[in-house]
């Protein structure tokens, strides 16, 4: 197998071929004044099994063409197999039609990547696992909470209380949990259905004096964070930490968490910035080798 080094994950793409000890390929690209993209890859793929590892965060729509175009690269030079691994899937929260006269922007997706030539997808954490029924070929979704949660187990936190930000995800809590070994529990949270804002509670959560991490797949402008560390304070907890796999962290969000009283926000490099402070890297080769 061979790895190529998409531009949006070229980082991680590069810990991943060490780990597993496959030979890379590297790839030019760029992006023309007019906002078009061009890839070309720079390394034989003749008969390979190769795997593409390139996330699809922002800028979505360009990442999501270099990714097209990798497959469609790899594969009019000879791969035999590829596989795409995507990190961060853009589009996967939109995987149903709410109003008359939608699509369903998940399988539009789904089905680009199939006619460029992708064999397989591996991601990580995504929002609704069911939106990976819409790819019609396999499909592999890994989660990254343990790796968040032994993150934090290095910083002193064994037996932490492990909280879900509402019911939903309160599997993810669970799965750090099993890391942390202490506690976990999740808020509870209601949307108003005429405004469409929702209301966050704490209500059966025991965390007076302790450290407690939020933990969440994504965070994206803050605010469910935001709320979630106004109740913890309320109810006297310690120290407050908040992790998720993807830190989008749109706009002023980082500043809006801290400010809230979080001491340190911690994602993976499943979206490159400064939070990402846990790589995805063992995680994926582990998938990889797998194959």
């Amino acid at each position: 197998m061979k790895i190529i080094l998409g531009p949006a994950s070229k980082e991680l793409g590069e810990k991943v071929a060490e780990l597993t000890g496959f030979e890379k390929v590297p790839v030019a690209s760029r992006v023309f004044p007019d906002g078009e993209s061009y890839i070309r890859l720079e390394g034989t793929v003749q008969g390979e099994q190769v795997t593409i590892v390139h996330t699809t965060s922002k800028p979505q729509d360009t990442n999501l063409m270099q990714l097209a175009f990798m497959a469609n690269a790899a594969k009019r030079n000879g791969a035999k197999k590829v596989t795409a691994v995507v990190p961060y899937l853009g589009y996967a929260r939109q995987d149903k039609i709410f109003l008359e006269g939608e699509n369903v922007s998940i399988e539009t997706v789904a089905s680009m990547l199939k006619a460029a030539g992708v064999d397989q997808l591996i991601t990580v954490n995504i929002h609704a696992e069911t939106a990976l029924n819409k790819f019609p070929f396999p499909t592999k979704n890994l989660s990254a909470i343990p790796l968040l949660a032994e993150y934090f187990v290095g910083k002193g936190c064994k037996n932490a209380f492990a909280l879900a930000p509402d019911k939903g995800a309160l599997y993810i809590a669970q799965q750090a949990r099993q890391v942390l070994g202490g506690d976990a529990g999740s808020l509870e949270k209601t949307r108003d259905r005429h405004t469409g804002q929702t209301k966050q509670t704490g209500k059966h959560l025991n965390v007076n004096g302790q450290t407690v991490i939020i933990f969440d797949d994504i965070i994206s402008t803050g605010g469910t964070i935001v709320g979630a560390a106004q109740i913890l304070k309320e109810q006297g907890a310690a120290r407050i930490y908040t992790a998720c796999v993807h830190g989008l962290l749109i706009g002023d969000a980082e500043k809006r968490i801290l400010d809230a009283g979080i001491e340190e926000i911690v994602a993976t490099d499943s979206v490159p910035g400064k939070n990402s402070k846990v790589t995805l890297a063992p995680l994926i080769s582990e998938a990889l080798k797998a194959l």
